[in-house]
């Protein structure tokens, strides 16, 4: 397939307008942020109150079925330590455009994290003018390379960037990844997580600022303002780049033009 017959990938920022726990009231706590480029997100949520994580994690978007649209995510990052493939989520388009996404998950605020139903309402939001001007910036997301890992412990450092325009995301985790072969020969991992750290960045009157950094290493994180957009230029899907000398993989890389149907689409 020639470069010219590749479809573009799809850019995406989202943001919650309103959480609900089964048949409570529904109500909105955090400042979200989620980047989507192609099949592939990074979604970062603070405590407006608190001003730290509510939740992070990225991974994988797959959509299982298009009539009705149900999606389920890999969590390659999570705050909240579930590792897991999610269950099977529907999306349901609103009259306004707003995207109702249903399902059932883990309730942190509650003893034992019980499974629990809930009803989440998110919004697109419009892109942010980068330093290329309106329509011109870059649009991806990477993701850090380990390798392939054999059986044993491994220590993993994992780490997701992410850049639409003028919005800038990356979450850090170090994690424990514990390979085993079942008796039918087949490698599983099981993972645990520390602390994630998180770096929220906007182009703003210029420059590149700093809306969020938080947790312990927040600090040391890939930020825009040493270049990071500038080393993205001309990237493709798949390919290995260097960062501050960790190895990453580009998951996704596309261009941030507005879509041509915005409506009904995660």
């Amino acid at each position: 397939m020639s470069s010219s017959s590749v479809p573009a990938l799809e850019s995406i920022l989202m943001t919650r307008i309103s959480m609900r726990w089964a048949s409570e009231t529904p109500f909105e706590t955090t400042d979200t942020l989620v980047i989507m480029v192609g099949e592939w997100y990074v979604d970062l949520r603070v405590d407006k109150r608190t001003g730290k994580i509510d939740w992070a994690l990225a991974g994988e978007c797959v959509q299982e079925s298009k009539d009705p649209r149900r999606v389920v995510f890999t969590h390659e990052i999570d705050s909240h330590h579930n590792f897991n493939v999610s269950n099977p989520c529907p999306f349901i388009p609103l009259p306004n455009g707003d995207v109702l996404e249903t399902g059932t998950m883990a309730r942190p605020d509650v003893p034992g994290a019980v499974m629990t139903d809930y009803e989440e309402v998110w919004r697109y939001v419009p892109f942010r003018k980068g330093p290329d001007g309106p329509g011109r910036g870059l649009s991806w997301i990477l993701e850090s390379h380990e390798g392939v890992l054999e059986e044993g412990q491994h220590q993993v450092t994992k780490s997701f960037l992410a850049q639409i325009g003028g919005s800038y995301l990356v979450l850090y985790q170090k994690q424990i990844h514990m390979v085993r072969r079942t008796s039918l020969g087949e490698l599983v991992v099981q993972i645990t997580g520390e602390e994630v750290s998180a770096r929220r960045e906007e182009w703003t009157d210029g420059q590149w600022e700093i809306k969020y950094a938080l947790g312990p290493a927040s600090g040391g994180l890939p930020s825009m303002a040493n270049g990071l957009d500038v080393a993205m230029r001309g990237r493709k899907s798949g390919e290995r780049v260097t960062i501050r000398g960790c190895d990453f993989i580009v998951r996704a890389s596309g261009s941030e033009a507005p879509r041509k149907t915005r409506q009904y689409r995660l």
